[in-house]
């Protein structure tokens, strides 16, 4: 049973993939608790896409539990699946669609309709400065418009939980600022936010915990600042981040 105060445990998490010996995560235990800004950091092929990918249920561990908001995930995941919003890192939308039908559209993957469906569109798309792009295909949208519209998309039903996987990569200052300080008034309402970047000076402003994760292995947890904090060679999370995982180049 999942501690009342935690909205995600992950028990003794491990994901191996077909033809690998070596897993993808390594008996991971991890908890999150409700109202957190969470971020789980780590080099290219740390695990963190895995996790976010079981959080989802994009797909089940090879072994291992996953409680969410009090539910283990193999025997509620439908109604798991309703209270999560995910944000993909690659824009997950239809080109050839203007902002306001892709709106539409993933609303009623959600299960909204009618006018409570068009309100929260309208509602989405004017606090995100979008409004008066709504009746323009997204194939015409800049980076960051395409990234606000992907954003939206994810919280129109107004999850417990959001997953976002990278959500400011390659947006100008101005977008980036919009989505922050967006995320930051949705997460006072009470949303839990789980965030993955590779953006270490954001991460450490942005997040009220992270996790430090290589190889499948969470390295170092903590609030940013008692993490800086710790050790005399540590000047910020990037510091922190080169000193646990190495400066050795990770490509995929």
């Amino acid at each position: 049973m999942q501690d009342s105060k935690h909205i995600i445990e992950l028990k003794y998490l491990t994901k191996y993939y077909k033809g690998s010996s070596i897993p993808a995560i390594d008996n991971l235990n991890l908890s999150i608790d409700k109202g957190e800004i969470y971020g789980l950091l780590g080099p290219n092929g740390a695990g963190k896409t895995t996790t976010i990918s079981i959080l989802c249920g994009l797909f089940g561990p090879t072994s291992g539990n996953v409680f969410i908001d009090g539910m283990e995930y193999h025997h509620s995941a439908e109604k798991i699946k309703n209270i999560i919003g995910v944000v993909p890192q690659e824009i997950a939308l239809y080109p050839s669609l203007t902002a306001r039908e892709n709106l539409t559209f993933f609303g009623h993957m959600y299960g909204l309709k009618g006018k409570e469906l068009k309100n929260r569109i309208e509602e989405c798309l004017t606090l995100f400065g979008l409004e008066k792009n709504a009746h323009r295909r997204i194939k015409t949208f800049s980076g960051g418009m395409k990234r606000r519209i992907n954003l939206i998309a994810g919280i129109l039903h107004k999850p417990k939980i959001i997953y976002l996987d990278e959500p400011t990569v390659g947006v100008d200052v101005q977008s980036r600022n919009v989505i922050l300080e967006h995320l930051k008034n949705i997460n006072k309402e009470g949303t839990t936010i789980i965030y993955t970047s590779h953006y270490m000076e954001e991460a450490e402003s942005f997040c009220s915990r992270v996790a430090i994760i290589d190889k499948g292995n969470i390295l170092t947890e903590g609030k940013p600042q008692e993490l800086i904090a710790s050790k005399k060679e540590y000047t910020d999370l990037e510091s922190i981040f080169l000193n646990i995982t190495g400066r050795a180049l990770r490509d995929e």
